[in-house]
């Protein structure tokens, strides 16, 4: 699912600050081949947007995005418990 990213640029330095996750590294969560993309339900208004759950690093990163024009668009990123435990119920019985 490697492919095109964007994200603004102010979103990406609040994200950092928050976060402690820059766009740039959350990019690896994609790459891992037991990533998990759901549809965030919760706030998708205007345009469907999504979760990537996939290990970055040491740890399982969860990405919300939307696809622009064939683009990804990043709008977070985090190590959060929850995405993890999505992550590790959806490989345990995929594995």
């Amino acid at each position: 699912m490697a492919g095109r990213f964007d994200w603004d640029e102010r979103k990406n330095a609040e994200n950092r600050r928050k976060h402690g996750v820059a766009f740039a590294s959350a990019r690896e969560a994609f790459l891992d081949p037991a990533r998990v993309i759901a549809r965030d339900l919760a706030h998708s208004t205007a345009e469907e947007r999504y979760y990537c759950f996939g290990r970055a690093g040491d740890g399982i990163l969860t990405v919300r995005f939307t696809y622009r024009r064939g683009v990804i668009r990043i709008f977070g990123a985090g190590f959060w418990r929850r995405g993890r435990r999505i992550y590790e119920e959806a490989n345990s019985i995929l594995g």
